[in-house]
Order: C-alpha cells, then sequence, then structure tokens
C-alpha cells in the first residue's frame, strides 16, 4: 500500500509523516520512504520479510476445524478494520491542518479522509489478489 502526504507546508509534511510512523509502529510495522521514481502501479513489486513454510500451513489447515479458522478470520478483520478506522481519523485530523493523505491504488488516487474502514480493507484486499 502506499500512503502519499502532501501539502504546501513542509513542516505539516514533516509533522504528519512523524505522526504516521508512530502510528504504524504502533501496529508492528515500519514506514519506508518511496523512491521519486515509484511509478503509477502500486504494489507490482513488494518486498515481505515473513516467509511461509507450505508444510506447516498445511499441516495447520488439516488440524484446525473450519468454526476456529472462521473465528481467526474474523479476529483478524477486527483488528483490521481498527487499524483501518486509525489511519483514516488519523487523514482527517490531517485534512484540517490542510494536508493531503491520499491513496495510490492500481485504479486511482483516492483521498483517504473520504474512505469509511470497511472500503480501505476491501481496497487493499482488491490490490493483494490482483498483485
Amino acid at each position: 500500500m502506499i500512503i502519499q502526504v502532501e501539502s504546501d507546508t513542509t513542516g505539516n509534511v514533516e509533522a504528519a509523516r512523524r505522526d504516521l510512523e508512530a502510528l504504524a509502529s504502533s501496529w508492528g510495522h515500519e514506514v519506508a520512504e518511496a523512491s521519486a521514481h515509484t511509478s503509477g502501479t502500486a504494489g507490482a513489486t513488494r518486498n515481505d520479510d515473513k516467509v511461509i513454510d507450505p508444510v506447516a500451513v498445511t499441516a495447520l489447515a488439516l488440524s484446525i476445524p473450519s468454526a476456529a479458522l472462521a473465528v481467526l478470520d474474523l479476529a483478524d478483520r477486527i483488528q483490521k478494520r481498527r487499524r483501518a478506522k486509525e489511519l483514516i481519523d488519523y487523514a482527517r485530523r490531517l485534512a484540517a491542518q490542510q494536508v493531503t493523505v491520499s491513496l495510490r491504488s492500481q485504479s486511482r488516487p483516492l483521498e483517504l479522509a473520504t474512505l469509511a474502514p470497511d472500503q480501505l480493507i476491501d481496497l487493499i484486499a482488491d490490490e493483494n489478489s490482483t498483485s
């Protein structure tokens, strides 16, 4: 996911970037700077640090009943929704300070403050499934 922060005032952008980094670190993630030559197709390259062992995943899938998987999916969705709401609320606070936070998706750029949490989650899921 690429989040772009823009403002006419450099101080507002730097403060917004620091706040965004603090929010992401509270989730256990890091914010990486995009290069100036980032193309319009977001998600073309990904660098995932996590590696999944297919044998372990198969054993796990066969040992857990489907009801437990449904509970795990629901818990994951709740956590993602909470994070999405925090991010959108953050974008709305920045909008009051004349800072625009937009999401660069494969289809088109979207202003983050105008999205609902479920819309943001669905957009990310759609991008992950097409890349």
